[in-house]
């Protein structure tokens, strides 16, 4: 698996935690619609089925997501809303999608996205917050990197009082530290969640996804469809082979925030 595959690392030999109590509310944290069925989307289906709130925050607005280079992208913004919107609701899940709306391939790790991400942890207040690896070596796409980085200080500064103090005083909201933190696309994973019977629901919710047929799944006909959803389904279950499960994801768990 090359390091510029979506979702989830190849397997590595350490030792896991397994399968976290279900959390009360969830933040999935993407750089772009997709991204977070990729990387945790049979773990919200799973959480969501169990009575978990998962909410969806997208960071930019996905308008380089083709391989057209006429394409209209203003268009392709509002259709790839459209469809995480549908791949949310395919994944079971009952709470906000929303989207910062940074233009795609400019994400920057700035005070004004950590601020946004902030803003919306101490609204939300989840319990697990959910996003990229900013430390994934070898990995080109900087919104990928600069979302995990600007998620990782977003806690710190959702987490304390002091920080953005003045910044909150006309939100009214109090500061809020999340339980726990897991990092997809991780090199060093060291927490696996079972999947296996969410497995169909993760291949659903990636096929609403249907701008990125091409470009991502490497699919523009029903069989390149099947090639990709057998490329998938290997995928989680090498994962899940080495802890027992069918099928699984796996992530870098931080949870002393």
């Amino acid at each position: 698996m090359s390091a510029n595959d979506p979702g989830q690392p190849p397997v590595t030999a350490t030792t896991f935690t397994s399968n976290l109590t279900t959390p009360k509310i969830v933040l999935a944290i993407g750089a772009h619609p997709d991204d977070v069925e990729f990387g945790c989307g049979g773990t919200l289906a799973k959480w969501s089925a169990e009575g978990a709130v998962v909410h969806h925050l997208v960071c930019t607005d996905g308008s380089k997501g083709t391989w057209n280079p006429d394409a209209d992208t203003a268009a392709l913004v509002q259709s790839r809303q459209v469809e995480q919107r549908n791949a949310a609701s395919a994944l079971g899940t009952s709470g906000t999608v929303s989207f910062l709306g940074y233009v795609d391939g400019e994400l920057e790790h700035s005070k004004e996205a950590i601020d946004r991400i902030a803003l919306a942890i101490r609204t939300l207040k989840p319990n697990v917050v959910l996003s990229h690896d900013p430390w994934k070596r070898y990995r080109l796409h900087p919104d990928h990197r600069n979302t995990g980085l600007n998620v990782c200080d977003a806690i710190v500064a959702a987490r304390d009082p002091h920080f953005l103090k003045h910044h909150f005083t006309d939100h009214g909201v109090v500061h809020h530290r999340p339980d726990a933190l897991l990092l997809w696309e991780a090199d060093e994973p060291n927490h696996v969640e079972d999947i296996s019977p969410w497995v169909p629901a993760k291949l659903t919710a990636l096929e609403r996804h249907e701008s990125q047929f091409e470009s991502t799944m490497k699919a523009t006909d029903e069989d390149g469809m099947e090639v990709f959803r057998s490329r998938m389904r290997q995928r989680m279950s090498d994962l899940g082979a080495p802890h027992g499960f069918a099928a699984a994801e796996i992530f870098h768990l931080m949870n002393r925030l």
